[in-house]
């Protein structure tokens, strides 16, 4: 990588590595090497985090062997001692350490096979003074990464356990690896050290306050226990004495009773896990009998903490100074004020202007009958009757109440201005004599309709008919329809993967996915509507007409798309062919005569994608085990697929995969891999195999009949 790009340059083609060695761990240690000289601590700040998270990664990936990354830390410790020196960045400090810590292990196991290497132990050595002196003084979350530093220390030396080999893991470098004479490791010194630094991450939970790195050294403890005994009893009894409630001597606040909450949990969690492997060990009562006391403790001293102050002196005669006794009192229903008066207001009780304007039909009818139930269950009998004469007395005046004078003037006419059905009689009321007359059909005095003032008359109005669209616009209208929807669809992100509703009489546009699009053009190509099927436009070099319909169009659409990206619209073609199956079956049985658009649709598929298979690829096997029917057109474009040798073996698992999974086409595909046999003398051995299971005798009979014409042949030959 040339150093003369700016860091964005820079950082993008870092990127292109990364996606490089996670599609294949070979470039690993390639890419490591190339890595090392642009991530100094003289490199700027944005190279040197994201070259220390991808060494993080590089060293804790189990893609990687444990063997290749032995040997990769031979040439990274220098650039990891050189970072951890600057002590300038978080980010960049806490990636370090990470991968100083997934190191450590590897580089213990390369001292101990090759004990002539102290420069490579001098460097950890020095690399793990300085994490050591950082887990004193540095910030929260570099401390979380000097734990886990630590904890893979103390793993390296300690002793481990045979039984519990296959919890550690693939690398496991304990103690015990060490001999006892090595010219570089001293195992006694090594112990002492690791004892000494769980004595410091055992006194984090006794010492600190913060629950980030207490939960972070409570995370560390579990393999500890499970995977080196020799430090259980000790990691035991710090987690039986250690009490989350150290931060309760101090006013509770908000933070704090997270915190509580937190360690509790962890620590509950992490003693749970520890009695599992062996419930009826003696210690497990009086881990459980732990549990249940700090769980207890932790929820007393918080629910305690959030109730009110309590009443010091309990007022037995109801007549304290600070809390007065609350007469009972009869409320007084105000009178109904000037009118007019609605029925609400005939029932209103209550004076306040905020509850008057409370709107009811906004609270759930099951709500609002509950409420009502109670309220009325436990009302003052006196308080309700007082109520009730109120109302009764309201009505009563109402219907006292003179009428109110009608001002001729200004009074309404009675017709709402607003009914448009309202048509005013313009002649007079009929008697009973003219409406008998009227039903004789002999009555003079009938007005004449004509007669009106035809000024008062309402005019009619019509709309104006649309213009006549031909079949041509129509039909180009619809294509254009459909080429939107598609466009649209191809924007859509593809679903997450969950069950949906199958089969044929599923609402298509149920959603917005592209299943549900994809399902409305397909049905639209199969089930168009009779006005559009049947369009017929004039070619314009021809004098023959050229039939052309939406169906077809939309076909051709379809087509296109799916070939665009065969190998992800398999679906898509699958879906389609199963709506022309159905199709074709529905108008067999409602009009006698089949089209048959699913075998021209099917065999132009296959058509466009065979050429382009690989061996490797597992569309057509896919493909012809979900159509809803093949025949032996279909079978044979399979079988012309053995022109090309390095697809045979391709077609011969895919016609023996139907010959397994669809017993109806099974003598088909069987015939189909019999006529490979024949035509193919490349493909014989691989179909043998095949025939020799689901056909026996077939090859030996057409074998021994190719020996018993060969004679004949030559004999003919030499006789001519």
């Amino acid at each position: 990588m040339s150093s003369n790009l700016s860091v964005p340059n820079q950082i993008r083609q870092l990127n292109d590595a990364r996606k490089l060695v996670l599609g294949d761990v070979k470039y690993y240690p390639n890419v490591v090497r190339g890595l090392l000289p642009i991530i100094g601590p003289n490199a700027p700040v944005e190279l040197r985090r994201w070259g220390a998270e991808f060494l993080s990664e590089a060293f804790s990936t189990p893609a990687l062997s444990n063997s290749q990354k032995e040997t990769m830390q031979l040439y990274v410790l220098a650039t990891l001692e050189s970072l951890l020196s600057a002590r300038e960045d978080t980010q960049v400090l806490r990636s370090t350490i990470q991968t100083a810590a997934s190191i450590y292990p590897l580089a213990m196991r390369w001292i101990i096979n090759n004990g002539y290497d102290t420069v490579t132990w001098d460097k950890m050595m020095s690399i793990k003074q300085t994490i050591l002196r950082l887990w004193e003084s540095a910030i929260p979350s570099v401390r979380i990464s000097c734990i886990k530093f630590a904890q893979r220390v103390v793993l390296a030396q300690t002793v481990s356990s045979g039984a519990d080999y296959i919890k550690a893991g693939a690398l496991d470098v304990s103690l015990d690896k060490v001999p006892p004479n090595h010219q570089s490791l001293d195992p006694r010194n090594l112990e002492a050290e690791a004892s000494g630094l769980l004595d410091r991450m055992l006194g984090t939970l006794q010492d600190s306050t913060d629950a980030l790195l207490v939960d972070a050294t409570l995370n560390c403890l579990s393999i500890l226990v499970r995977t080196r005994p020799g430090t259980s009893g000790r990691i035991l009894n710090a987690l039986l004495s250690f009490n989350p409630l150290q931060l309760a001597n101090s006013p509770l606040t908000p933070r704090s009773r997270v915190m509580i909450k937190s360690m509790e949990k962890t620590a509950r969690l992490l003693l749970l896990h520890l009695t599992k492997p062996d419930p009826h060990n003696p210690i497990v009562p009086r881990i459980l009998q732990h549990i249940e006391r700090i769980k207890r403790d932790v929820a007393e001293v918080l629910e305690t903490t959030g109730r009110k102050r309590p009443l010091d002196v309990q007022q037995h005669d109801g007549h304290g100074a600070k809390r007065p006794r609350v007469e009972t009192h009869m409320p007084k229903i105000p009178p109904l004020g000037p009118p007019p008066h609605s029925l609400a207001d005939v029932f209103t009780l209550v004076g306040h202007a905020g509850l008057r304007s409370f709107d009811l039909s906004q609270v759930p009818a099951a709500l609002l009958a509950k409420v009502a139930v109670i309220a009325l269950s436990r009302v003052d009998a006196q308080l309700l009757a007082k109520a009730v004469d109120g109302v009764r007395a309201r009505l009563d005046t109402l219907a006292e109440a003179p009428a109110p004078e009608i001002n001729p003037n200004t009074a309404p006419l009675g017709v709402d201005e607003d009914d448009d059905d309202y048509e005013p009689d313009f002649y007079q009321a009929e008697d009973a004599e003219q409406l008998l007359n009227k039903l004789d059909g002999s009555s003079p005095n009938m007005p004449e309709l004509a007669a009106l003032d035809h000024t008062l008359a309402l005019p009619s109005f019509s709309l104006p008919q649309p213009p006549q669209i031909s079949p041509d616009a129509a039909l180009a209208a619809g294509n254009s329809t459909v080429i939107k929807v598609l466009e649209m669809m191809k924007s859509l992100d593809e679903p997450a993967a969950k069950k949906t509703k199958t089969g044929f009489v599923r609402l298509a546009a149920s959603s917005g996915t592209r299943e549900s699009w994809m399902t409305i053009l397909t049905r639209l190509a199969t089930r168009s509507t009779a006005g559009l099927e049947e369009t017929v436009v004039k070619g314009e070099d021809s004098d023959s007409p050229k039939r052309s319909s939406l169906g077809s169009n939309t076909r051709e659409v379809l087509y296109n798309y799916i070939m665009e990206d065969f190998r992800r619209n398999t679906d898509v073609a699958v879906s389609w062919l199963c709506e022309e199956w159905y199709n074709d079956k529905m108008q067999a049985q409602s009009r006698g005569d089949c089209p048959n658009n699913y075998e021209k649709t099917a065999l132009k598929l296959i058509n466009g994608f065979l050429p382009y298979l690989h061996p490797q690829d597992k569309v057509l096997t896919r493909f012809l085990s979900e159509i809803p029917e093949l025949n032996r057109a279909m079978l044979s474009r399979v079988k012309d697929m053995c022109r090309d040798p390095s697809v045979t073996q391709l077609a011969l698992t895919s016609l023996l995969y139907l010959a397994m999974m669809r017993p109806p086409v099974k003598e088909m595909a069987l015939d189909a891999v019999q006529d490979i046999w024949t035509e193919f003398e490349d493909s014989r051995p691989m179909a043998t195999k095949y025939l020799s299971k689901y056909r026996p005798g077939f090859v030996e009979a057409a074998e021994a009949k190719a020996e018993s014409s060969a004679p004949a042949k030559s004999g003919a030959a030499i006789t001519a």
